[in-house]
């Protein structure tokens, strides 16, 4: 027997969110990020030198490595990606180059959310009441809608800015989750002669997602998956068929499939030896355990906001249909990270695979939101974003013309040597923005009829203006504050370009800018030296001794990173009475 609906919703409220708007939206929210920048530190660059070095051939593909350094470097599916695109698109850049995948991959997140949070909510169980007269909302219109609100509420969560605009393994984990969402969410709700698309998410959602360093989750979103489907299919409706017979008989196929997929990936990870043991619960490894966990709460907190708190009240709001699948679907794809979060390092990069399941939840919240709580969320989204962009524009003014002085203090203090420059069009794009923000608050507290997704348009606009802004008027300080690119100008400057140059406790992240911005030759240094200079970083400074002979080499000066002081290197040069010859001291 189905449990009563507690979404209430009438057919006026269900209208579609205008496609413009969304595909504006989405653009707005894609594209900033992936344009005019350098590689970021760590990940990003780090990912961005092993993506050149197998396009160079100097790697083995299916055991990634940089300067023979194969630390982290677990994934296969993103450095692959990455060194296709460097060698179809020799005339591009290769830092831009290796982002267009990347940026595809942003893009199929956000599709597969929308496509699995509206096969969801055409779920029978998802629902609204009907109402005695007539008058509720469609079954279509209502899960377009619904659909349309879990994009929004993906966009709108802080945590997903900054992440999925990098060229790491976290951003394919996260296409190929959103993809497998979209499959385990729409197989039950297509005919057999269109299910086909469903299977084929399936089989490269999980294959893609194993190959992109999460295996152990691959498998377990799989087999939760198919207890999901096997527990719908054995006591509730699991397709829109007449035939309940036929359609437990389909379902129960479906989660065979599943199972012999993930059986599949499980056994393709093991000969690829991409299983690794991770586990690192808080407190262990001298830790403070009291300051993990708090360090996880407020990582809970602000990364998925405002998904979380929308995303518990439709667990409660929905308790009674907890089985249903429109709740133990995303509810399962949404535990699972979670779960990755608190039992592994890299937690941030963990839970952003929760999001997209997170904000299908979030979704189903919205039909049955009480209006002063939306108010409030309005009110508390609209002081938030206007705020952030009022600070971003105050700084930026302050960079460009001294005024007011403390910004532009804090930034010569915290970006030392950071010289602003002004752009047009950075200008031009930041101010269309900032005139759009006025003009969608000034449409929300208008009266208009409701809809199911406006209280997420805020929410997902503010979180854009403030994304385009950073990524077009900090731009520049960005670039200068969190990239490689002022200590490998610095570096090169005292050695020269193409120079060949040792390196001794140098990271994998410094190592690939100091390739790409100094178009160094690099080397591991070793009692033998073959190149003129060397680079320690200084906290392997005291060590050096064991691997290299220190009296073949004179010490030259200190180059610090202008915003990091973490970041700082040594720099030596072999002495006169040791020196090489020039063919080994030159990169060819």
């Amino acid at each position: 027997m189905n449990k009563p609906s507690p979404a209430i919703i009438a057919q006026s409220a269900v209208r579609r969110l205008p496609r413009l708007a969304l595909w504006l939206f989405c653009l707005a929210y894609v594209l900033p990020g992936f344009f005019g920048r350098a590689p970021w530190k760590n990940d990003d660059i780090a990912a961005f030198g092993v993506m050149q070095e197998l396009a160079s051939n100097a790697s083995d593909w299916l055991a990634p490595q940089l300067l023979g350094t194969a630390n982290g470097f677990d994934a296969l599916v993103p450095y692959w990606l990455g060194a296709l695109a460097i060698k179809s698109l020799p005339f591009l850049d290769p830092a831009f180059a290796v982002r267009i995948p990347f940026m595809l991959l942003l893009a199929l997140s956000l599709l597969g959310t929308w496509y699995a949070t509206y096969h969801l909510a055409r779920s029978p169980q998802a629902q609204p009441v009907a109402f005695a007269f007539g008058g509720e909302a469609s079954p279509g219109d209502y899960a377009r809608a619904v659909a349309d609100a879990g994009v929004l509420a993906l966009i709108a969560s802080l945590g997903l800015a900054q992440l999925s605009h990098e060229t790491t393994p976290a951003l394919a984990q996260l296409g190929f989750t959103a993809l497998l969402f979209y499959a385990m969410a729409a197989r039950s709700y297509r005919r057999a002669t269109t299910v086909m698309l469903p299977s084929l998410g399936l089989l490269v959602g999980l294959t893609g997602l194993a190959l992109s360093g999460a295996p152990t989750l691959a498998v377990l979103l799989g087999l939760g998956g198919a207890l999901v489907e096997w527990t719908h299919a054995r006591w509730g409706s699991s397709a829109e068929d007449t035939d309940q017979h036929t359609a437990q008989k389909r379902t129960m196929q479906w989660v065979v499939l599943i199972v012999a997929i993930t059986a599949f990936v499980a056994w393709l990870a093991f000969i690829l030896d991409l299983w690794r043991w991770r586990i690192h619960l808080p407190g262990t490894g001298g830790h403070n355990a009291l300051s993990d966990w708090r360090k996880l709460g407020r990582l809970l907190l602000w990364f998925t906001w405002p998904a979380w708190p929308l995303a518990l009240w439709t667990l409660w709001r929905w308790r009674r249909q907890l089985a249903s699948r429109h709740v133990a679907l995303p509810l399962w794809f949404a535990a699972m990270p979670l779960l990755a979060t608190l039992t592994t390092p890299g937690a941030d990069r963990s839970l952003l695979l929760s999001l997209p399941p997170l904000a299908a939840l979030a979704a189903f919240a919205l039909p049955t939101l009480r209006r002063s709580v939306a108010s409030l969320v309005d009110w508390f989204t609209l002081l938030f974003f206007t705020s952030c962009s009022i600070i971003i524009w105050v700084v930026w003014i302050a960079m460009q013309t001294g005024v007011p002085r403390q910004p532009a203090a804090n930034v010569a203090k915290l970006a030392p040597g950071f010289e602003p420059s002004f752009s047009w069009f950075a200008f031009l794009i930041a101010g269309a923005a900032t005139l759009a923000w006025a003009w969608l608050v000034k449409w929300r507290v208008g009266r208009h009829q409701a809809a199911v997704w406006k209280s997420l348009v805020l929410p997902a606009g503010g979180a854009t203006l403030c994304w385009l802004l950073l990524m077009t008027l900090w731009l520049p300080l960005l670039d200068h504050a969190r990239s490689y690119a002022p200590l490998s100008r610095e570096v090169t400057k005292l050695v020269g370009s193409n120079s060949c140059l040792e390196i001794y406790g140098i990271s994998t992240a410094q190592a690939a800018a100091l390739r790409y911005h100094g178009r160094l030759k690099l080397r591991q240094a070793t009692t033998r030296p073959a190149c003129p200079y060397l680079l320690v970083d200084t906290d392997f400074q005291s060590t050096l001794g064991g691997t290299v002979h220190l009296p073949d080499w004179v010490l030259v000066t200190t180059v610090r990173h202008p915003a990091d002081k973490n970041e700082n290197v040594v720099l030596y040069k072999r002495s006169a009475g040791n020196a090489s010859t020039t063919s080994e001291q030159r990169a060819p």
